[in-house]
């Protein structure tokens, strides 16, 4: 077989495993390095140290495995439906879209592996590498060179057909594949509909985050205690937040609800309640929570985070 007939050949295996849309991108310098650049240097990473250290493999992802010459890039959908939630019950907490199954990373992991297999298959000899929301990759980069969708005012990657409630999965390699167009328009036009209805401001610009507004990064990657601000701006938002998301036409009018078995909602995560969470030990948070997204928080963070949004109630 060709590149191309290679290329081809791996996506149906991807779409046979679950994946929802499969690009493959050549590894370049990042388009976006300098707005990188100019978004660490603005502070609005937060304590997220780790994306100064990554800050180069970013912006030259050939870096991060020096072999490697493309990227194959996966989309899984994870939208449950009808988006905003609405105010959170009583005693209860909202939790974003993507957290309320099995951890994605395990989810997509397994998959993603075997997709690995199945390059190794078609290019005898080639060496893989798999990544699932770690490392130093640029995935919405990526996923847009493998012309998978645009990055939107929202900095979520938006695919025309499924929106943006999407996975990133990536593998690295050498094998010699056909690369996808990139996708160069903006669909965004002219809406501001997420910017508008972030509660907390957290866009000083369109496709600028400032993280340190942003709740999901407060409930999820924040360490340490809340100040009375950050406390205000957690709402009853328990893990993580949807709401630009949940405004996005693209996501509105045409992402449909995904039917895969492995991402099915578990309502002891949907709204957790917050007595709960506030009196849970370690251990039994392992026992009901050690295969979720909530092990990024940890019991101390979902502890720290149940209880800003019972004040919050107050």
């Amino acid at each position: 077989m060709n590149l191309v007939q290679k290329s081809v050949a791996l996506k149906r295996r991807g779409e046979a495993l679950g994946f929802n849309a499969i690009g493959v991108a050549s590894l370049e310098r990042n388009t976006h390095a300098d707005e990188l650049d100019r978004w660490l240097a603005a502070g609005y990473a937060g304590t997220m140290s780790y994306l100064h250290r990554q800050a180069e493999q970013r912006k030259l992802p050939h870096r991060i495995m020096p072999e490697a010459t493309v990227a194959v890039v996966t989309l899984t959908s994870y939208f449950h439906g009808s988006a905003d939630p609405g105010p959170a019950a009583r005693n209860h907490g909202k939790v974003a879209q993507y957290a309320r199954t099995a951890d994605y990373h395990r989810v997509v992991g397994r998959r993603l592996e075997r997709l690995a297999s199945a390059v190794r298959e078609l290019a005898p000899d080639s060496r893989t590498r798999c990544y699932v929301d770690a490392g130093p990759v640029p995935e919405r980069e990526l996923a847009q060179r493998a012309g998978l969708g645009w990055i939107g005012k929202n900095t979520m990657l938006i695919h025309p057909r499924l929106g943006s409630f999407t996975f990133i999965g990536v593998i690295l390699t050498d094998a010699a594949l056909a690369p996808d167009a990139p996708f160069e328009a903006d669909r965004c036009g002219t809406c501001t509909r997420c910017l508008e209805a972030c509660p907390t401001a957290a866009f000083p610009d369109p496709r600028v985050l400032d993280a340190r507004r942003c709740i999901s990064y407060l409930t999820i990657e924040h360490r340490g205690a809340f100040t009375d601000t950050e406390q205000g701006m957690v709402g009853d938002w328990l893990f993580g937040c949807d709401v630009c998301q949940d405004v996005c036409p693209w996501n509105v009018r045409f992402a449909t609800p995904t039917t895969d078995p492995e991402l099915t909602p578990r309502p002891e995560l949907s709204a957790p309640e917050l007595d709960t969470l506030l009196r849970i030990d370690p251990q039994e948070f392992d026992r009901r929570f050690g295969d979720t997204a909530f092990e990024r928080a940890g019991p101390d963070g979902m502890r720290r985070n149940a209880a800003a949004a019972s004040a919050n109630r107050r």
